[in-house]
């Protein structure tokens, strides 16, 4: 039997019903329910919500290997990308099947414990996966706009990660807390019981959607008129057009990344709003099919950056071919191999050249010395004094020359991250 959504819990738990002190039982724990949905309504739904959590889970699941199984592949971009995979697929597994459940049927069947997790984990899952998004796009910004800071090192990385789910973690944890199941004749409920709801789910949307955003929207377009406006900052003549290629890949990526995520939430924010605002719509026959909608397109942005990766991205693609070489029209070519195994720094035309120079001017040294064996000991010393002073001035040379090979590496490392 079908159940109306605010009967259960949701993401945000604007569906859970707060059970005010005084009032007895819920108005809804015996209703007759008006929302039934036919077999073949339920079936529909059921083979939707389940594509979603299989492609979601297993999608971003591969990601992780893919990322942490090769060398090559981990780099700052993708050890924020590892984490957004985790809490994508996380949600997947443990909120939206449950909460579909619960939705159809309007029976907590998984216990106090699960309903604590349930409406707690969630948000901290979302907070986790916005976030990352955001750092993602504060590093672009750093790495186009300002190349020669340094970038964000393995150690600096792991602790915003681990700062991110600190505060997705105490964000989430009135959710936990004020978590509770009521017991009634015909079901049982997991209701939030606390005061303030509306206010808080308004601090949620705000910190977990909104401030985010605008963050990422920043950044982006900032990026946007750096790359296809302008000239990127640092770059040379000779691999210019490499560097805007590539970076330009990443940011592409990670844009579609981002505007999916924000197109697969809005109307549910809008859902949440409008039926917070206007109680009575929540009256309104067609509310479910309104709410099974808007969630299952919520819970589909857990599935879709699998996808945008292997489609945008050629080492993600060489990646997913690995993983599914056992598919008969799967074909994992050795160029696929390369991808994913081929070292990270290739010398530009300019590291090649400075690699000659410093080989001539030890030629050169060496042919002097050997030129002046057999001549006098006044002569020797002069030389050795000359020698001197060229060898400083190629120590003096191959320092500058270091750090202009430094910065290519660096960029050759970029653009093999990019691409």
């Amino acid at each position: 039997m079908g159940s109306l959504p605010w009967n259960g819990t949701s993401l945000w738990a604007n569906e859970s019903r707060t059970d005010a002190p005084g009032r007895g039982h819920s108005p809804w724990a015996n209703r007759t329910n008006q929302f039934a949905q036919a077999s073949w309504q339920i079936g529909l739904w059921s083979l939707a919500y389940g594509s979603v959590v299989l492609v979601a889970v297993f999608g971003n699941l591969v990601v992780i290997w893919v990322i942490l199984a090769h060398k090559r592949m981990r780099t700052v971009t993708n050890c924020f990308l590892v984490n957004l995979a985790f809490s994508d697929a996380s949600m997947a597994a443990f909120n939206t099947s449950v909460n579909f459940i619960y939705a159809l049927h309007n029976d907590w069947y998984f216990g106090e414990t699960y309903c604590r997790f349930h409406n707690f984990f969630p948000i901290a899952a979302m907070f986790a996966s916005i976030y990352s998004m955001a750092a993602i796009a504060v590093d672009r910004y750093m790495v186009i706009i300002h190349p020669l800071q340094p970038r964000l090192s393995a150690t600096t990385t792991k602790v915003i990660i681990m700062s991110i789910w600190g505060l997705a973690v105490t964000l989430a944890f009135p959710q936990c807390y004020y978590s509770e199941i009521k017991h009634y004749p015909e079901r049982v409920l997991c209701l939030l019981n606390w005061p303030g709801d509306f206010i808080y789910q308004i601090a949620v949307l705000v910190l977990v959607y909104l401030l985010p955003l605008v963050v990422m929207a920043i950044a982006y377009t900032i990026i946007g008129f750096t790359l296809w406006g302008g000239e990127i900052p640092g770059d040379t003549v000779e691999n210019y057009h490499e560097q805007l290629k590539a970076k330009r890949k990443v940011v592409k990526m990670m844009i579609v990344v981002v505007f999916t995520f924000t197109i697969c939430w809005l109307p549910y924010h809008i859902f949440f709003l409008v039926s917070k605002q206007h109680s009575h719509v929540n009256s309104w026959k067609p509310i479910q099919q309104v709410y099974l909608t808007v969630f299952l397109l919520a819970m589909s942005s857990n599935m879709h950056n699998p996808i945008i990766y292997c489609c945008l991205n050629s080492r993600f693609r060489a990646g997913f071919k690995r993983a599914f070489q056992w598919c008969p029209f799967i074909e994992f070519s050795s160029y696929d191999k390369l991808e994913l195994q081929s070292s990270r720094f290739q010398p530009t035309r300019q590291n090649s050249a400075y690699i000659i120079s410093r080989m001539e001017s030890n030629m050169t040294v060496e042919f002097d010395t050997g030129e002046n064996d057999n001549a006098e000991a006044g002569s020797k010393k002069g030389t050795t004094l000359r020698n001197m002073s060229f060898n400083g001035h190629s120590r003096s040379n191959s320092k500058n020359a270091s750090r202009s090979s430094s910065f290519f590496s660096q960029a050759n490392t970029s653009l093999d991250e990019y691409s």
